[in-house]
């Protein structure tokens, strides 16, 4: 008899935790398949540390399978579940399409960043999701500093060290606290001309820091962002983006270069598609983590409503704690099913919140005691080496390095702005030049994509005006944003996702014991542009899950079993074509020969060069 196949989609918190538990527990008795776009599981409580140069970006990052020797992993996207077929269709990294069968299913697809109705931010603002943002936050920080140094003119040096930051949960208060420090030391080294320092400031409509926290740890939070010099302004939050700054909603302008969202997440909307019962955008199920009326799929993470037993009417939070501790019952329940031990059901004890401040300073409960200062900050660390499931001392050196240490203020230039736009789906997956043609992305006339993304623009055709490996934009350094663009990117014009009760600062991501926001999840992190239930808007393809029977034909495609995949941006949603002249094929290239692929864009000063196409048809020579 065959051994059962156990499918886990998502390696964040509640996915890793999930296969590591039923590893262990079925001993060889099944085959474990683990669906990830990255081959690593994302500690995401210290990326604020790598955006700030403490932490190299390897230190946050655990191999899956260097830590979960019996678990198969798959590299792709979930864009697809047939539950009555007992499959999961995905596409893989290079634009390969699989089919992965299953006779137990668990779902752990994370969050997704959330975007609010807001004018200009889905163009000029960026995430804090995953490493390439973390990469690209710690590279352009470091160039607007070196480049307001070199600046005359008192308006654009204040311009170029104004770094504004919106939500006040977890995730933004870290990133405003470690940021300051980070700039601070720039600064003290190499002073500006015009004799101004950094500014940092921090917005969000909640009437305090982390409202989540008890009040008591909120003001010891915020009276170390003041002490710093942060700007923390409650009850106020960004009105419109614009290239030039942004628009605040008590009616004052900001003159910024930089845009930070940390406003929160949403559950991945891949389940939403399953036409299963839903608890604002989560899967409904019992408190054993399974969906009722389907004894073969299990839910946990971000992506689970699951019953709070001790707050009868509720479900648990999207928080890192739940979500760490969902795996493990998961998994248990999961092995139940298949005849090894027994279920249980989902009850948890709150154990505190960590949030590391930068330096010696943090903020704690554990165990329901407030701690500040030292204290704090050394319960916070010694509680993050004790949960990482790896790279704990290399953590430890780093730290020890960054104390008796100046750090590196470099930038390395290896995230472009484009590579990472904030309504990017897989904000952990970084865009690059050449990256071959998804299903469902034909070229419409005039370049115009289907989903109302224009070609020219899309990576793996030609990059626009002002982008690495088209024509640079006027009065730009080279390899800097789009003029007087926080972001820098031009990205479509799209309203972004469902608003969190009118507040920006909605749902932020949690930082607390157990672990980062559920966000942390490396398969999730993906910013949806349209309302709940809609297709992506930004570029990746998300097929049609259907809960029963089989998949209809997608159009043009001549493969069975897939649905069309209708445009979730639509008109406004369009950019206008590319000056940088016609738009190329995005897609791979259908010779499969030693020529190097026609659609390839010339090597800018921001990428990689890769192979060039001589025009006399001879391979190029030597390195290009």
């Amino acid at each position: 008899m065959s051994r059962p196949r156990i499918v886990i989609v998502g390696a964040g918190f509640a996915g890793y935790r999930t296969a590591r538990t039923l590893s262990r527990l079925t001993r060889h008795q099944a085959d474990i398949t683990l669906l990830n776009p990255t081959d690593y599981f994302l500690y995401l409580p210290l990326l604020p540390q790598v955006a700030a140069g403490i932490l190299e970006p390897r230190r946050v990052s655990v191999s899956l399978s260097g830590t979960l020797p019996h678990v198969r992993l798959v590299l792709g996207e979930a864009d697809g579940i047939d539950l009555d077929g007992h499959t999961v269709h995905y596409t893989g990294p290079e634009g390969e399409e699989g089919t992965l069968p299953f006779d137990r299913l668990v779902l752990a697809a994370g969050s997704v960043n959330k975007l609010l109705p807001i004018p200009g931010v889905a163009e000029h603002a960026h995430g804090f999701r995953g490493l390439p943002e973390a990469l690209y936050l710690r590279d352009h920080v470091t160039r607007q500093v070196e480049l307001a140094a070199a600046a005359d003119d008192r308006a654009e040096c204040a311009a170029r060290c104004t770094f504004v930051v919106v939500g006040a949960g977890y995730t933004g208060t870290e990133v405003a606290a470690h940021g300051a420090m980070y700039t601070d030391a720039q600064v003290r080294k190499h002073p500006m001309r015009t004799g101004m320092r950094p500014r940092w400031m921090l917005l969000d409509v909640a009437p305090r820091v982390m409202p989540e926290m008890d009040e008591r740890l909120s003001r010891t939070a915020e009276r170390v962002l003041r002490q710093r010099g942060v700007d923390v302004r409650m009850g106020t939050s960004v009105k419109e983006a614009t290239h030039d700054g942004v628009v605040l909603t008590d009616g004052s302008t900001v003159d910024t270069r930089t845009l930070v969202w940390c406003v929160g997440v949403r559950p991945d909307p891949l389940v939403e598609a399953l036409g299963l019962p839903m608890e604002r955008g989560r899967l409904l199920v019992d408190p054993h983590l399974q969906v009722p009326g389907r004894p073969e799929l299990f839910a946990c993470g971000d992506v689970a409503a699951v019953p709070d037993l001790n707050q009868p009417g509720q479900y648990t939070p999207m928080t890192a704690q739940h979500a760490w501790r969902h795996g493990k019952v998961c998994a248990q329940n999961v092995a139940a099913s298949l005849g090894i031990g027994e279920r249980r059901a989902y009850r948890h004890r709150d154990m505190g919140f960590v949030v590391d401040l930068g330096g010696a300073k943090a903020a704690a409960n554990p165990l329901g005691l407030p701690m500040s200062g030292p204290a704090a900050g050394a319960v916070t660390r010694g509680y993050h080496l004790a949960a990482m499931p790896g790279n704990r001392v290399r953590v430890a050196a780093d730290w020890l390095l960054d104390a008796v240490l100046p750090r590196q203020a470099v930038q390395l230039g290896l995230v472009r702005s484009w590579s990472v736009p904030l309504e990017s789906s897989s904000p952990e997956v970084a865009r690059v030049p050449g990256s071959p043609k998804r299903p469902g992305k034909a070229t419409g006339p005039a370049g115009q994509r289907p989903d109302g993304e224009e070609a020219g623009t899309h990576p793996g055709g030609e990059p626009a005006k002002g982008q690495p490996g088209g024509e640079p934009a006027k009065n730009e350094p080279s390899g800097g944003p789009a003029k007087g663009r926080p972001g820098g990117e031009p990205a479509k014009e799209q309203p972004g996702g469902e608003p969190a009760k009118n507040q920006p600062g909605g749902e932020p991501a949690k930082n607390q014991p157990g672990g980062e926001p559920a966000g942390s999840r490396s398969h999730g992190g993906r910013a949806k542009g349209g309302q709940s239930g809609s297709p992506r808007a930004s570029g990746k393809p998300r097929r049609a899950v259907e809960a029963a029977g089989p998949r209809p034909a997608r159009g043009g495609s001549g493969k069975p079993g897939k649905a069309p995949r209708a445009s979730g941006a639509g008109s406004a949603g369009k950019r206008p074509a590319a000056p940088s002249g016609p738009s190329r094929s995005v897609g791979p290239p259908t010779d499969p020969g030693p020529e190097p692929p026609a659609n390839q864009p010339p090597p800018g000063p921001d990428i990689a060069p890769g192979p060039v196409k001589r025009t006399d048809g001879r391979a190029a020579e030597g390195d290009s």
